[in-house]
């Protein structure tokens, strides 16, 4: 903001336990970003489980001091539409106090309802790709590879979850798409070009950074890791298929760190069972991990960014990954990108970083002058910019 222009002023209103893991992580990140971007945030979460940014303002819609309602008490359909019943109601008062209201999925259409008829230009986050996008495309490659998803799994068909957020999509003035490949999964849904807005999530360089001498070396094994939940969508079966069918494997290592769905495991056990393979499972120490890795793999049939591409790119651990991650993971500067489910390039790719220690330099060194420009406090600025084009436009409508 310069000295001349008054800061924005944005509701953030976000129905989960702010500053948990996964996506409350991602929120309370964004919330931190466009506090140094100068915007001047009430926030309005389910409940805390970390303190705001400093900056941020916030208050809680589940929660009073130490007492909080259970989100299974009601339920989570319920106890998200009652963060959202109590969140519509605090707008009128709010009116002349926000320029622009920020929502996230599910918690939603009675605020953008109340949003658009006081006239307050509203933005809701899509972490993820279009619902029906993610539901198909997981379900197809589950079939594919016999691995059947227990029914209360976050990509299982649910259809009232996705007829909420079909119409949460289109009572929003604009859909806050992180990355090309979510934009066009709306796109390819029918949505306007202008109804779709890009910004980009970020990494804390305060965790994530290179180790002091993280260099090539030519003599040692590689080291690829994967981090995230194991489950289908993310494509560790790829991975896997890719790194026995390379050399890599024959002196490398490859790290997986997550949680997998029972199942997944089971199918994938004898690709588990190699020398070369090591299941961390949950882990809290990963920018260790990345740290020490040369490469990341995230072969995913399905992402809304993929915060661990940025992650790693600001640790100088080279991202693998499919089109369907983050298009700040740039081939051949500073990642190496293969199509979707396509494990011949995957695995020419994971070979050529264990032939040639130079390119995997040069890609480190793409990484390194990427991240300055993908942390979350450079995504704060580029979301504070969003606002302004948003609350612009909606300024422009009404003169």
């Amino acid at each position: 903001m310069t000295r001349k222009e008054k800061p924005i002023r944005t509701l953030y209103s976000f129905p989960h336990k702010l500053g948990a893991d996964r996506i409350c992580y991602t929120a309370w990140q964004q919330l931190d970003g466009l506090s140094k971007a100068g915007v001047e945030v009430l926030a309005i979460a389910g409940a805390l489980q970390r303190a705001v940014p400093p900056g941020v303002t916030a208050k809680t819609t589940l929660a009073r001091g130490k007492i909080r309602l259970p989100y299974k008490a009601l339920g989570r359909m319920r106890t998200f539409a009652l963060h959202d019943w109590l969140v519509a109601r605090q707008l009128k008062g709010l009116k002349d106090k926000i320029d622009i209201i920020h929502v996230w999925p599910l918690g939603a259409r009675r605020t953008l309802q109340e949003a658009a008829r006081l006239g307050i230009p509203t933005v809701l986050e899509r972490a993820n790709a279009h619902t029906r996008y993610a539901y198909e495309s997981v379900q197809r490659e589950c079939e594919l590879i016999g691995v059947a998803l227990p029914p209360n799994h976050e990509h299982a068909f649910n259809a009232e979850i996705l007829r909420q957020e079909e119409i949460e999509y289109k009572l929003a003035d604009r859909l806050l798409c992180p990355s090309e490949f979510t934009l066009k999964t709306f796109l390819d849904q029918g949505y306007p070009r202008d109804q779709l807005a890009r910004h980009i999530y970020g990494y804390d360089e305060t965790l994530y950074y290179p180790a002091s001498d993280k260099q090539a070396k030519e003599k040692r094994g590689l080291t690829m890791l994967f981090v995230g939940v194991c489950a289908v969508r993310k494509g560790l079966h790829f991975a896997l298929e890719a790194w026995l069918k390379s050399p890599a494997s024959e002196d490398g290592t490859f790290l997986i760190a997550g949680e997998f769905l029972p199942a997944y495991q089971a199918k994938l056990a004898p690709l588990l069972s190699h020398p070369s393979v090591r299941v961390l499972g949950h882990r809290r120490d990963v920018p260790e991990l990345m740290r020490a890795a040369d490469i990341l793999v995230l072969p995913s049939i399905e992402e809304g960014f993929g915060l661990v591409c940025t992650d790693a790119i600001g640790s100088l651990c080279v991202p693998l990954v499919s089109e369907a991650c983050t298009d700040l993971c740039c081939h051949m500067r500073n990642s190496l990108v293969h199509p979707i489910a396509d494990v011949e390039t995957l695995t020419q790719h994971i070979s050529l970083i264990h032939a040639d220690r130079g390119l995997l330099q040069r890609l480190q060194e793409g990484c390194r002058e990427t991240a300055p420009s993908v942390t979350w406090t450079a995504a704060g600025i580029v979301l504070a910019d969003v606002y302004k084009q948003v609350i612009s436009q909606q300024r422009a409508k009404v003169a």
